[in-house]
């Protein structure tokens, strides 16, 4: 995520659920570089709080409730990948969603890309907003916030958001030269 510009510094985090326990997940710690990162710096947790594993000087990321409401909304859902990617934070910011402009949005995004309502950041309510506001979508746009995108697995939510990320670039420049022409949805 870090080279593909999808996040700087600490900020952004991923988790996947527990196959074997839907109700638990792994998620990225709080404030720690992703390039230095190690496996066993990653947080094993509950959905509703409960840390399972975590080393003595690290903590879940502050982000743990969007990704538990989203695991708890979406029973499909075993990945979550929360970016602040420039383009599409861009547009998280004026709230303005990236209509279905390209044609790998369709079966990579189910469409457009929606912004959610806002709520503060490591609000249990930011993850009912974008559980809700997500709908059947692979992602969506935390209003003046960043990214976030879900998937089946790690590397359908990191593939998504790096098609969202993409989608905005794309339509941001097609913006700035005309006015983008949006495809029907199938």
């Amino acid at each position: 995520m870090y080279d593909e510009g999808l996040v700087a510094a600490t900020s952004g985090n991923i988790s996947v659920r527990l196959e074997d326990r839907p109700d638990c997940f792994a998620i990225t710690p709080s404030s720690e570089s992703y390039l230095t990162m190690t496996p066993d710096r990653i947080v094993v947790m509950k959905t509703d709080g409960t840390v399972l594993q975590c080393p003595p000087d690290g903590k879940p990321s502050s982000e743990w409730r969007l990704h538990a409401e989203l695991y708890k909304a979406k029973a499909d859902v075993m990945a979550v990948v929360h970016t602040h990617s420039r383009y599409a934070t861009a547009f998280a910011v004026v709230r303005k969603g990236i209509p279905l402009i390209l044609i790998e949005m369709q079966p990579w995004l189910g469409g457009d890309v929606p912004v959610s309502e806002y709520a503060p950041t490591g609000s249990r309510q930011l993850g009912i907003n974008a559980a809700r506001d997500l709908g059947d979508r692979g992602g969506c746009l935390l209003a003046n916030h960043g990214v976030v995108s879900v998937g089946k697995s790690l590397e359908q939510a990191y593939v998504r958001a790096c098609y969202i990320e993409d989608a905005a670039k794309i339509y941001h420049a097609a913006l700035s030269v005309g006015e983008p022409v949006v495809i029907p949805m199938n």
